[in-house]
């Protein structure tokens, strides 16, 4: 008995050490990790050394030792991920909010350097969608498991030119308005209370409108949203049959210029039952014109004004996903 309890204990420790190198071994060929991170994303508010220091510390248990990168300004993280895979970076992990992990991208549309993101901003969306969670220990775990997969990227052309490519959505409109509007000294002391505030004060004044063409079908609305993630806000699906290793957009729109329908409308969103509605319309494309003096947000930034065209750009830049995303 006591050499088969032996026997047993020497096996379990053999498959320990075989799991612990199938840890290892999917991150072990990043020689020349860098972290950009973000000083004033949410979660550094509150404790920024410590913030930091758990990130580290989390990174090292998995054995990743990056070169940390910190951006000086809004606008920042792109140069930082160019520059970084210009001087040898095998791996741009990004910690901050979903408006810096879009700028970090904009700098590696085209590269075949992996992106790893980690949540350190108040919505933290795309840490959402692909099962990180927020907390950074669980996170930080979950991203050493994942695979590099190479997927499609959105991009938003304006009227004179100017571009940005964005990695979970477009949104034109009414939810646009609101991230235009947001006030951002309430939003770094609530977080997303903001949001919502935002929200409530277009409840006292008409919807405007904008044309979007797709599929060569055009539709007057008051919000279109092109998606490649479920996750809206971090809290509600709106576009449930969105994913990142899709290659092109679902995207939602949403007819009518009364401002309490669409109070009625997030209310059917929360009960998954949006889709359903009269003036909805939920498309497959991978493209969409937009006319209409309109906002236009991108990641949940704002990116511009209508006319503008939104369009897939297939297989554009490696991202860590889990293998557990589909």
């Amino acid at each position: 008995m006591f050499v088969t309890a032996q026997l047993f204990a020497q096996v379990f420790d053999l498959l320990g050490d075989l799991a612990h190198c199938r840890y290892t071994k999917k991150i072990a060929t990043y020689r020349q990790p860098v972290l950009i991170y973000n000083p004033a994303a949410g979660k550094f508010r509150r404790n920024p050394e410590r913030t930091l220091e758990r990130t580290i510390d989390a990174l090292a248990r998995a054995s990743l030792h990056p070169r940390l990168l910190p951006t000086a300004e809004a606008g920042h993280a792109p140069e930082l991920s160019e520059q970084a895979i210009k001087d040898g970076a095998d791996l741009v992990l990004v910690l901050g909010g979903d408006g810096t992990i879009n700028e970090a991208l904009n700098g590696m549309v085209g590269s075949d350097v992996p992106l790893g993101i980690l949540p350190g901003g108040t919505a933290n969306v795309l840490a959402m969608e692909l099962g990180f969670g927020s907390r950074l220990e669980r996170a930080s775990s979950r991203l050493a498991k994942s695979q590099p997969k190479r997927v499609s990227l959105g991009k938003l052309t304006l009227a004179d030119g100017a571009s940005r490519h964005f990695l979970m959505m477009a949104g034109a409109g009414l939810d646009a308005q609101i991230v235009l509007d947001l006030n951002p000294a309430l939003k770094a002391k609530t977080g997303k209370l903001a949001y919502w505030t935002a929200g409530l004060s277009q409840i006292v004044k008409p919807v405007g409108q904008l044309s979007v063409c797709a599929n060569g079908h055009a539709h007057q609305v008051g919000f279109a949203l092109a998606s490649r993630v479920r996750n809206y806000g971090g809290d509600l699906e709106l576009a449930r049959g969105a994913s990142l290793l899709a290659d092109d957009f679902e995207a939602v729109m949403f007819e009518g210029s009364n401002p309490l329908r669409y109070a009625f409308l997030m209310l059917t969103v929360a009960l998954k039952q949006v889709q359903k509605m009269p003036g909805v319309h939920t498309v497959r494309t991978t493209r969409m014109e937009l006319t209409g003096d309109a906002p236009i947000q991108i990641d949940g930034e704002f990116a511009g004004r209508a006319p503008a065209t939104l369009e897939i750009v297939p297989s554009a830049l490696t991202l860590l996903i889990p293998e557990s995303y589909g």
